[in-house]
């Protein structure tokens, strides 16, 4: 999944009691949760000659981090709350900036259904990191089995194709796609194995927005993509709904299930982002989708199920 959100969090005994597993409401939310994220990278394609995608990914960051900030100081998270973890803190924060950064810059070049695909790579990693350096998380066979799978229909849609203009490009854009998942995986480490693996989400979420508006705000000015900005209507729109939805509400409704039900059943919907993703990519930008792409993308994403069921 996005994102952002990348870690489960650790909770409390009590609260592990009461999670219980999915019903239809909950499986409802999810399914919504995977649409909204599915629609991320169409939202920064659909209006990125008003707005550059390093200027959106910069200024959404910015002003949800304003949003949790707030929620986090309403629920009692005071600033020594924060210099507590600021060590893993700053790190979560620029994997989080590193990882919208690529995301950017990719979707630059390639069409906004491989980014929703090859992002989504993330969770293979992080298995594969989880088993390498945190005891207790290591592989099944099965689950190796799955690793094997992904990389193989990952490698399949990367395949270029010589009927499309711009393959080579677009190729670029796809390697981009997948350092932007490494870094969501790297993310995903740093959290479990540090302080953060204990406190609560909201001042994770915190850590990573604010950490990324600091950091990718002056790259867009320096970069001269500020000055470029046409303020439209539909760069409006798409802004609002990439900082009030993604990056503010679908993380915290994120959060509220998995206080709520078992993660694992949770994690099993993730494979749906990157399917409708794809879908958006195609009814609403006309992106042309290739048979190699359609094949590994579907090899990928059962490779994705069998590491995370």
């Amino acid at each position: 999944m996005q994102n952002t959100g990348q870690a489960t969090p650790t909770l409390s005994t009590d609260s592990r009691s009461v999670r219980r597993r999915l019903d239809l409401q909950a499986s409802a939310l999810m399914v919504l949760f995977c649409i909204v994220l599915g629609a991320q990278q169409v939202a920064i394609k659909m209006v990125a000659e008003d707005m550059s995608p390093l200027s959106q990914v910069a200024l959404r960051s910015s002003l949800a981090a304003v949003l949790v900030a707030a929620l986090a100081w309403w629920q009692g998270i005071r600033l020594r709350d924060m210099r507590a973890h600021i060590g893993p803190g700053v790190l979560v924060g620029v994997g989080f900036a590193a990882e919208f950064l690529f995301v950017a810059w990719g979707l630059n070049h390639t069409l906004a259904s491989h980014m929703s695909v090859f992002l989504y790579t993330a969770p293979v990693f992080a298995a594969v990191g989880l088993h390498l350096w945190v005891p207790g998380e290591q592989l099944t066979r099965r689950q190796w089995i799955g690793v094997a799978l992904a990389f193989g229909g990952m490698v399949l849609a990367m395949a270029p194709d010589t009927d499309i203009d711009n393959a080579g490009d677009i190729l670029r854009g796809d390697l981009l796609g997948l350092l932007a998942g490494l870094a969501w995986a790297a993310t995903t480490l740093v959290i479990r194995r540090s302080s953060l693996s204990e406190a609560p989400p909201v001042q994770t979420l915190c850590y990573q927005l604010t950490v990324a508006g600091l950091l990718l705000l002056p790259a867009t000015i320096l970069l001269g993509d500020f000055g470029r900005i046409q303020f439209t209507g539909a760069a409006l729109a798409s802004l609002t709904f990439q900082t009030l939805v993604i990056s503010f509400a679908a993380l915290l409704l994120w959060f509220a299930l998995l206080r709520r039900y078992f993660a694992s059943q949770l994690g099993i919907f993730s494979f749906l982002s990157p399917i409708f993703g794809v879908l958006f990519g195609a009814f609403l930008l006309g992106e042309p989708l290739t048979i190699n792409f359609l094949a590994g993308g579907v090899l990928l994403l059962v490779g994705l199920v069998v590491v995370t069921r």
